[in-house]
């Protein structure tokens, strides 16, 4: 079987050099014309909490030839429509395009590509390019897990295929209630993505000032009481209960999630959201994908999200030259 990951970024590129390390077979693209020339010069450099280089082939968009079996989508969302139509005519028949990206995605793939040829999965663990074809794992080596599902009835035929290539990587967990475990990711990106893109920091500087962390909270809360409304079900993350860990309606259940924030995160405490790395390179983010997501549902489901919508103000505010990315930023979260 064929099989691909189109927009081999940092995640992309850490996960397609533990796939060939282990034997799978898999092209990693990118329109980035120096990471791919890095790749396929030096190997795929892994640094961080993995240290390791791994010899990978690295295509660009326009080197691809031939139809895959299994495609891995790792880019931004913003262009969706236009990368996914482009795809088209290298997916196979029967082939699947699984996304990897934040947000809900599922549904627009499934808009174009149909239904039945799309896969979800999400990561939990995060990493960040360096320089051109080195990229650095900022998770802890024990948090490289997926979750896996669909949206669709019926499980795709290639499923099985497209959780050994990520075994090469770390657990995978095939999840019935998908829709659940894509809240899970949601939640944590909401919170920690969002917030510490609009503050210029960490996850864990975020999680560990006081100011920040009381925001951190309320984002969290607000992602719990809109699926609530909705009547989701939030997963597990990594076999944490998160909504019986950090859910509150008491000042004392509010007090114990304010104190367990930082130590829920720990294992990520490195991690420098991708929107930052963008905001840091004068690119757009995809702020609507995730907070914009929060406060989209929660307006269809009638709960206010007005942490999520000060997220998305500011990092569109950061985009337009407006403000920069520094904590700073907390005042707006405070008046």
């Amino acid at each position: 079987m064929r099989s691909a990951i189109y927009g081999a970024g940092s995640l992309g590129t850490i996960l397609g050099a533990f796939i060939t390390r282990n034997g799978g077979q898999i092209d990693l693209i990118n329109r980035n014309k120096a990471h791919v020339a890095a790749l396929r010069e030096k190997g795929a450099v892994v640094c961080g909490t993995v240290e390791m280089v791994q010899p990978v082939t690295a295509l660009l968009p326009e080197e691809m030839t031939g139809q895959y079996d299994i495609i891995f989508l790792m880019t931004k969302q913003q262009h969706n429509r236009e990368v996914v139509t482009s795809l088209l005519p290298h997916l196979a028949a029967d082939g699947v395009i699984v996304t990897l990206q934040n947000g809900l995605p599922e549904m627009l793939i499934g808009e174009i590509a149909g239904e039945d040829r799309v896969l979800g999965c999400t990561v939990a663990w995060g990493a960040t390019m360096t320089k051109p074809g080195t990229c650095e794992l900022t998770s802890s080596a024990d948090s490289m897990t997926f979750s896996l599902g669909s949206f669709s009835a019926v499980p795709h035929k290639h499923l099985g295929e497209v959780k050994r290539l990520l075994e090469m990587m770390g657990r995978v967990e095939v999840d019935a209630n998908f829709i659940g475990a894509r809240w899970s990711k949601l939640l944590i990106n909401a919170a920690f993505s969002g917030l510490s893109s609009a503050l210029g920091c960490t996850f864990g500087e975020a999680a560990g000032d006081k100011r920040s962390r009381k925001v951190v909270q309320a984002l969290i809360k607000e992602c719990i009481d809109v699926c609530k409304a909705g009547g989701i079900r939030i997963e597990p993350v990594q076999g944490k209960d998160i909504v019986r860990l950090l859910d509150y309606g008491n000042p004392v259940k509010k007090w114990f999630s304010f104190l367990i924030i930082p130590i829920a995160i720990r294992k990520h405490a490195r991690l420098k959201a991708s929107m930052l790395q963008d905001l840091e390179h004068g690119k757009l983010t995809e702020v609507d994908s995730i907070n914009g997501s929060v406060s989209a549902y929660g307006r269809k489901v009638g709960v206010p999200t007005p942490a999520n919508d000060r997220v998305v103000d500011i990092i569109h505010r950061i985009e337009r030259g407006e403000l920069s990315a520094t904590f700073s930023n907390i005042q707006f979260f405070e008046k």
